[in-house]
């Protein structure tokens, strides 16, 4: 397979999509990795399977519809594998394979099948002391954006999953990128503070759009950059009660085509009647209770 991800909108081609089957059973407050999950369980409304699997099966058909080729990984018994962007991610032509978090490290083993599809010399494996995950990393033509935490405490966080090494590693392999990087909000448990990845409080649309949630980034300068970079005019502004609802985390099939929640009505409206996109929804509300929505489920391959 020839990998090409040039950016987070090009027609795509090809994508791993999560697999919602034998999640087992519900986890403990203290196995919860991210502060959504944790409020899920707070508050007893933790998702199904069947729910899980519903929506997920709605999106492989959406994905399936305009002709992209779906990879699932393998399954693992009595294990969460929703979320495919953590577990690798791509860039141009090179595929990195995420330090996740210690609590998902055997979700790997379950792509084994997908990673042998892609050259030996085209996959990065990090150093075990470089931290990053998919999420984190935005990879939009001259640029790569990604999200970290230089926290003192960044050990003592859960959500804190890309560090400054992995950064610098980055820079190295792609010496021709202009390679931004924003301080997140972290918080383990308050879903209305902490923001798990980048791409829950910002991410591009068409071709020169974006979704942003102010609050999210803990310099105000980083998210000024970012509206310089695309514009004011070109950016919808997410409230408090949106970014919790997940709406940055959507995901493109092409620079037209934006597969949202079904609930995003506001964000919806707004791509179809100001962006002029095709929007295609699809319910999602019951795998945002863990903390990551559409982009979150996918690891594109390739795009045009």
């Amino acid at each position: 397979m020839k990998l090409n991800i040039k950016n987070e909108t090009g027609k795509l081609r090809s994508v791993v999509l999560g697999q919602p089957t034998s999640m087992g059973g519900t986890p403990t407050l203290a196995q919860s990795y991210d502060a959504k999950s944790y409020n899920t369980l707070e508050n007893g409304n933790y998702p199904s399977e069947t729910d899980i699997t519903s929506e997920m099966t709605a999106f492989e058909n959406i994905l399936k519809k305009y002709d992209v080729e779906v990879f699932r990984p393998n399954v693992i018994h009595d294990y969460n594998q929703v979320f495919a962007r953590d577990v690798a991610f791509v860039i141009e032509d090179k595929m990195i394979i995420s330090n996740v978090i210690h609590d998902r490290a055997d979700e790997q083993e379950a792509y084994r099948k997908i990673f042998e599809k892609v050259k030996w010399r085209d996959i990065i494996n990090l150093p075990e002391t470089a931290h990053i995950e998919g999420g984190d990393v935005i990879v939009w033509n001259d640029f790569i954006f990604i999200g970290t935490c230089y926290s003192e405490d960044y050990r003592n966080f859960k959500t804190a999953r890309t560090n400054q090494y992995a950064i610098e590693i980055l820079k190295e392999y792609f010496p021709k990128k202009r390679i931004l990087d924003f301080e997140l909000k972290k918080n383990d448990q308050d879903p209305f503070v902490g923001i798990l990845h980048l791409d829950c409080t910002f991410n591009p649309v068409g071709k020169d759009k974006c979704i942003i949630y102010k609050n999210g980034f803990v310099d105000e300068s980083d998210y000024q950059l970012i509206i310089d970079i695309f514009g004011e005019e070109n950016c919808f502004h997410v409230t408090d009660e949106e970014m919790f609802e997940m709406f940055p985390n959507i995901f493109s099939i092409s620079n037209e085509v934006i597969v949202s929640d079904k609930s995003f009505k506001r964000l919806n409206d707004h791509l179809r009647n100001e962006w002029g996109m095709t929007v295609e929804e699809i319910p999602y509300r019951e795998i945002s209770k863990m903390g990551g929505l559409l982009r979150c489920s996918t690891l594109p391959l390739v795009r045009e």
